[in-house]
């Protein structure tokens, strides 16, 4: 199958009208197996699937790593041939963001002002600002989105609610390295060292699990848990947080879909991982 690579917004409205049932996964590039696990839930769910590529100036802050951020398109665009994608929409940061555009906001402040969005603010705006454009770009059918950003999701499951966009929101399983690191683009930015000490982060979420399935349900005694084993591997903490699924809202007391989230920086690389407290 020939793989259409597309660069503009006109030529994007173009061929998707040319399409049926639209698949869509956003990505920001450097793609690993997760997007590539993503991709092939779309296949599951569509007869096209439409990836994005695009690296979001809008949802980074200024001292964040987005000039650096890796963009390896040609290994990307062979993923995506390779694994059956219809259509790569690859814009430049001016067709996205044109000179003297309206500056336009999408919020949800009840859900983007905590976790990440305490520690990262402004983030979540720059990404509702780009899922919105995109939505109404490629106008999918489904979209699909890792759980490994949880709040991410959580947000554009909201937004997507919020602002009445015909499109199912498909969250997909957080992939992981056989030692448990959850797969990330940052991922390669780490030392073998720091490589190493970041399996303290999900080494944390783990052994809250096990804690959990042996009745422990205070919230407080499982994130201590978690900070413990982070502080160990001297690995820098930004949060770790024990929440509701549907309101990101703390709470005390643990139930099997709790979300137990973590940020933390292994040397200078920024990772966020998280899973629920039932396995």
């Amino acid at each position: 199958m020939t793989m259409q690579l597309i660069h503009t917004i006109s030529e994007c409205r173009t061929a998707r009208a040319k399409l049926g049932r639209v698949a869509f996964v956003p990505t920001m590039g450097a793609l690993h197996a997760g997007h590539v696990s993503l991709i092939k839930r779309a296949r599951e769910l569509a007869d096209h699937v439409v990836v994005s590529i695009f690296v979001n100036p809008t949802q980074f802050g200024p001292t964040e790593d987005f000039t650096r951020y890796p963009r390896p398109i040609s290994a990307d665009l062979e993923k995506c041939q390779l694994h059956g994608v219809g259509m790569v929409f690859n814009p430049e940061p001016a067709e996205i963001y044109p000179a003297n555009s309206t500056d336009l906001v999408v919020d949800i402040p009840s859900l983007t002002t905590v976790l990440e969005g305490k520690h990262r603010p402004g983030h979540f705006k720059g990404v509702c600002q780009v899922v919105a454009k995109l939505f109404n770009i490629v106008r999918p059918d489904v979209a699909c989105f890792g759980q490994k950003d949880f709040q991410q999701l959580r947000v554009l499951q909201a937004m997507t609610r919020a602002l009445d966009f015909p499109i199912e929101i498909v969250a997909c399983p957080t992939l992981r390295e056989s030692d448990g690191l959850a797969m990330s683009s940052r991922n390669q930015y780490l030392s073998a060292e720091d490589r190493k000490r970041a399996l303290c982060i999900s080494g944390g979420l783990f052994a809250a699990q096990r804690e959990f399935s042996k009745g422990v349900n205070q919230t407080n005694r499982l994130v201590a848990t978690i900070q413990k084993i982070i502080i160990e591997q001297h690995v820098n903490i930004d949060y770790v947080a024990a929440v509701d699924p549907v309101t990101l809202k703390n709470v005390d007391v643990a139930s099997a879909s709790t979300i137990l989230a973590v940020a933390a920086r292994a040397g200078v690389t920024r990772l966020i991982d998280n899973v629920s407290a039932g396995y």
